[in-house]
């Protein structure tokens, strides 16, 4: 992420001012993403999905999280992916909240990031607006899962896709912004008075309109095989309940905001879309 120095000093001042107030548990990875969180809402399931794709293309897949922030998704890939590994240029969150960067995690720009060979996978959760190092990552691997919203974020163009490169979009699905999390949050549990609660609601009516969107690209020659391997977890995704009942501890407050798994979006934009469901093409 690219903050200022003074801004970073500053959100975790107010971050401190929060964690003193004991708040409701699972809050603040919304309410603060930088430090604890991501800029990004998933769940367990959608974590299930990229091992899916990545076993699809080798039994030992490489991985590696471009922007990976505070490590918060790429600690829950390198579960069942354990030699995956990161590239974050900001460390400072680190050095603020007094935690030890992980040595899969690294520090360096991605232009003069260095491989042996390409990696089975690559991911990008969050691309500042104004940068695009969609070329570079294109070059690390043949697969690449990526997540934008539509407030504006991604390159200098407003682009997220990777078509220009070679890549051929194989399926998508949408999650609610981590904004959206935020809204509800801020209008359930801290703000007062029945009139911001209101103003706050009709405010988040509209931010339900610019969900967060995940695409997988690939190159062409394996996206049979990649498609095929996600359709076979998709089905059984839907049909075994245990998916859905396998959550991180931190989905509860993505339930109780109203946005839960194959949750119809209400939205006169939105019609018939629903939360977590895969479109393939």
């Amino acid at each position: 992420m690219s903050f200022s120095f003074d801004e970073m000093l500053k959100a975790y001042e107010f971050f401190k001012q929060y964690k003193s107030q004991n708040p409701p548990m699972h809050h603040e990875r919304f309410i603060f993403p930088l430090f604890s969180g991501t800029y990004f809402c998933y769940r367990k399931i959608d974590v299930l999905r990229i091992i899916s794709i990545a076993k699809s293309l080798s039994n030992n897949a490489t991985y590696i999280d471009v922007g990976c922030g505070n490590g918060d998704f790429l600690k829950r890939i390198r579960k069942y992916l354990p030699k995956s590994i990161g590239i974050e240029q900001n460390l400072l969150p680190f050095y603020l909240l007094k935690k030890v960067k992980p040595d899969y995690i690294y520090s360096i720009p991605i232009e003069m990031f260095t491989y042996k060979s390409k990696f089975d996978l690559a991911f990008v959760g969050w691309m500042q607006p104004g940068v695009d190092f969609r070329k570079y990552v294109s070059k690390l691997t043949n697969c690449i899962i990526t997540t934008f919203d539509s407030g504006g974020q991604c390159g200098i163009n407003g682009g997220c896709e990777y078509e220009e490169f070679g890549f051929i979009k194989i399926a998508s699905w949408r999650t609610p912004s981590w904004i959206d999390v935020n809204s509800e949050l801020m209008n359930n549990y801290y703000t007062n008075s029945l009139k911001d609660r209101v103003t706050l609601r009709q405010h988040l009516s509209r931010l339900r309109t610019a969900n967060n969107f995940w695409y997988v690209y690939s190159i062409r020659s394996i996206s049979k095989e990649i498609t095929t391997a996600l359709k076979s977890h998709i089905q059984k995704e839907e049909k075994d309940d245990s998916f859905s009942r396998e959550i991180f501890d931190f989905e509860a407050i993505l339930d109780e905001c109203g946005f839960r798994y194959h949750e119809k979006l209400s939205s006169l934009l939105s019609t018939e879309k629903h939360l977590w469901k895969v479109q393939f093409h």
